[in-house]
């Protein structure tokens, strides 16, 4: 690549829902953009999340200027932690908010040295080596979001981050429309645009549209009112507030998450707690019931969350009781559908009102344009080409069909990328370039974050399916000789009833494999444990078409 080249370099986030991040390369200088974690499918057992694999920036680690985060949530900054271990001297630009919820994150890392925050605003203008950065205000699910146009020298690049043009924000603070379309008049080389609701049609609801609903609900609540929401959303968490002094309640916070970043959005300013309004955890239960409301965290009924132990009735402080009304405030994530119904069934047995879905006036709105939002923004900006980013490769491909309906003069191309592929830009036009190496890694948070490699996940997968069968042979170390008869120990394979046939083949299979093997390999645990190991292998595969784990054990006398 010469220094006459612009790459733009989708690290993760294209073709799936989180992971977002993106490298921006002008011949010896990167800047990233976002770095964010996911949460695991579901055939990635024991998976805490995951996060991007590095490698591409660890090869170029010297060309690395900078990381620019566009908001707080967490697929767009879980894994600044991972970039920080690996990176510690980047800069890091994002808005004050931003940083403290990155900060919060950061608690669970021993890094060497305090990060390198940048705090920005919007209309900020920063340069990093080649690239000028100016920071755009755009309106979304969370505070303090921004936009990011880089003036590069062959062009300008704009990436939306998470948007949606919400025309009556609750803080009156409206999407900047008037900066996209200043640059779309001088020129954009290249647009980035969220994908996440380019298969809805029509407008995103205003944060506006929840009011009604949450009004209503109070006003026919009769006794305590539990609302979950996310605790990123901020606009939410003010409407609770005000909506409980308004209707003579007190509110209890519930949750670690709800706790912190309250606490972070009161101290910047974003959000405003009314005198008294706040009461203790631990004096919920003794206020008379029609006087509660209970801010808790726990929207998608992640297994420890404080609304999944209210609703087994295992939290410290709060409990659940009969005629309660429970309000889920936010969207089930694809994939989370089980253990969030499991929850509502629960909190329905101890005779709660759980109010969920969609409902009009809604209970949640969207934090992402559909697409006549981000048509609009197609036609403000009006870029050479187009890129369409943050989604899986059906709402991918809708956004750029969507750009290549309207004809806008000055559109030559759009390109669907997916993560890896490098988007390759000179003076004689925008290709695909071939790709870069990319990947995820799967995090199992224990006493101790651990990454967890394929061969873990591979295990844990037949391990699920098949179980697991352990030979267990006592050997004389001198003399290489079988003190007893080798014993079989199962678990999810069969039972002994059921298969005492096939545990019988296998002990004389292991007993066989011990004849034959010399004195030497006897006494070599690592070569004798193969052997067991390939020969049971064979013969349960033969006799039951199943592949357990099998994990020899020598004991030596």
């Amino acid at each position: 690549m010469t220094d006459k080249k612009l790459n733009v370099i989708p690290l993760g986030g294209l073709g799936e829902f989180g992971m977002n991040i993106m490298a921006i390369r002008y011949g010896s200088d990167i800047v990233v953009v976002d770095c964010g974690m996911m949460f695991p499918d579901a055939e990635l057992l024991g998976v805490d999340y995951v996060v991007p694999d590095l490698s591409y920036l660890k090869e170029n680690r010297d060309m690395i200027r900078a990381l620019l985060l566009t908001h707080g949530h967490e697929d767009h900054i879980g894994a600044v932690g991972y970039f920080l271990e690996e990176f510690p001297r980047v800069p890091v630009y994002g808005t004050a908010f931003t940083h403290a919820l990155v900060e919060r994150r950061l608690e669970e890392f021993d890094l060497e040295e305090d990060p390198d925050f940048r705090p920005v605003k919007p209309k900020d203008i920063v340069e990093i080596g080649p690239f000028k950065v100016e920071f755009i205000h755009v309106t979304h699910s969370i505070v303090s979001c921004v936009a990011l146009a880089i003036t590069t020298p062959l062009g300008v690049i704009i990436h939306t981050g998470d948007f949606k043009v919400d025309p009556t924000p609750t803080d009156n603070e409206p999407f900047d429309l008037h900066t996209f379309a200043d640059y779309g008049k001088r020129g954009v080389l290249l647009l980035m645009s969220d994908s996440t609701n380019a298969d809805r049609s029509g407008y995103t609801d205003s944060e506006r549209a929840v009011r009604p609903r949450m009004e209503d609900i109070f006003n026919r609540t009769e006794r305590r009112l539990f609302v979950s929401c996310f605790s990123s959303s901020i606009h939410r968490l003010q409407l609770i507030l005000d909506l409980s002094v308004e209707f003579n309640r007190r509110v209890a916070i519930i949750g670690r998450s709800m706790t912190q970043v309250t606490e972070i959005a009161h101290n910047l300013g974003f959000l405003e707690i009314p005198d008294g309004v706040l009461i203790r955890p631990q004096e919920a239960m003794t206020f008379p019931p029609d006087k509660l409301a209970v801010l808790i965290s726990g929207t998608q009924g992640e297994p420890m969350s404080a609304l999944s132990r209210v609703a087994v009735d295992n939290h410290k402080n709060v409990s659940v009781e009969q005629g309660d009304t429970v309000v889920l405030s936010s969207r089930i994530i694809p994939g989370n559908e089980k253990p969030i119904f499991r929850m509502i069934d629960h909190l329905s047995k101890r005779g709660a009102d759980v109010m969920y879905g969609s409902m009009n006036p809604p209970l949640h709105v969207s934090g992402h344009g559909s697409i006549e939002e981000l048509r609009l923004i197609l036609n403000l900006v009006r870029p050479r080409y187009f890129m369409p980013i943050h989604g899986e490769f059906r709402q991918l491909a809708k956004h750029a069909r969507l750009a290549e309906h309207l004809r806008f003069s000055g559109l030559e191309e759009c390109f669907l990328m997916e993560t890896g592929d490098r988007l390759e830009i000179d003076g004689r036009g925008a290709r695909k370039a071939g790709k870069v190496t990319v990947g995820r890694v799967c995090i199992d948070s224990g006493v101790f974050d651990e990454v967890v490699g394929e061969t873990v996940i591979r295990d844990r997968r037949a391990l699920s399916e098949d179980g697991i069968v352990v030979p267990i042979v006592v050997i004389n170390k001198h003399t290489g000789k079988v003190e007893a008869v080798p014993e079989l120990v199962t678990r999810g394979f069969t039972s002994e009833e059921g298969g005492s046939d096939i545990l019988l083949g296998a002990r004389q299979v292991v007993s066989r494999t011990l004849e034959s093997a010399s004195m030497e390999e006897k006494t070599d645990w690592g070569v004798i444990k193969d052997k067991i190991r390939a020969d049971l292998k064979r013969y349960i595969s033969k006799q039951t078409q199943r592949r357990p784990l099998i994990m020899p054990v020598i004991l030596e006398v």
